[in-house]
C-alpha cells in the first residue's frame, strides 16, 4: 500500500484531523496496552483526581494483552482484542487527552461522540496477526498493574505499527460504511 500515513507519538489534533477512515497508517513512537481491567483501574483514578501512570496526552493506547516473549524476543504475539470492552471506559480517558485507540471490532456511540469533541481516532489491526504485528515492536515493559499479568499496562516502542483508521473524529465509521456499500449490492 503506497498511500500510508506515517504517525508519530505523541499525537496531536492537527494530526487526528487529518485521519479519515480507510486511511492506512504506520505509528511510530510510544504506545500503551491495556485491556478492560486495567482501563477500570485508570478510569478510577481519573474518578479521584489520581495521577495516571503514563502521561495520557497523546496518547495511543492499544487493546491487547501481549503473550510472553520466547527467547530473544521483546515481546510475544501482540494481537489486538475486541475493542467493545473497553466502550464504558474510552470516553473518560479521551476527555483528559488520550487520542488514539487501536483494537478490533466496532466501538460505542459514546466513545464516537468523545472522538468528534476531543479530536481522537480508533485504529484497527488485524485480529490473527499479533505474532505479525508484534515485530513492529521494538521494545516492551510493564509499567503498571503487574498482578494483571498480560493485561498489564506496558509502554511499547513501535515503528511502522500497522493500522487502519476505523471512525474518525469527523464522525466517519468504516463499520457503517462498509455495511451500507455491502447492502447496496
Amino acid at each position: 500500500m503506497a498511500d500510508k500515513k506515517i504517525l508519530t507519538t505523541p499525537l496531536t489534533d492537527e494530526a487526528v484531523a487529518d485521519l479519515k477512515i480507510g486511511d492506512n497508517v504506520l505509528i511510530n513512537g510510544t504506545i500503551y496496552t491495556a485491556r478492560d481491567a486495567a482501563h477500570k483501574r485508570l478510569v478510577e483514578l481519573v474518578e479521584k483526581g489520581e495521577k495516571l501512570p503514563f502521561d495520557i496526552k497523546g496518547a495511543i493506547i492499544y487493546f491487547a494483552g501481549p503473550t510472553p516473549p520466547k527467547p530473544g524476543q521483546v515481546i510475544g504475539s501482540a494481537g489486538p482484542t475486541s475493542s467493545y470492552r473497553m466502550n464504558l471506559y474510552s470516553p473518560t480517558l479521551i476527555k483528559v487527552g488520550q487520542k488514539g485507540m487501536v483494537g478490533k471490532g466496532d466501538m460505542g456511540p459514546a466513545v464516537m461522540d468523545a472522538m468528534k469533541e476531543h479530536k481522537a481516532v480508533y485504529f484497527v489491526a488485524v485480529g490473527g496477526a499479533g505474532a505479525l504485528i508484534s515485530k513492529s515492536i521494538t521494545a516492551a515493559e510493564v509499567i503498571a498493574y503487574e498482578d494483571l499479568g498480560a493485561e498489564a499496562i506496558r509502554k511499547l516502542t513501535v515503528k511502522e505499527f500497522p493500522a487502519i483508521v476505523a471512525m474518525d473524529c469527523h464522525g466517519g465509521n468504516q463499520f457503517e460504511e462498509g455495511i451500507k456499500q455491502y447492502s447496496k449490492k
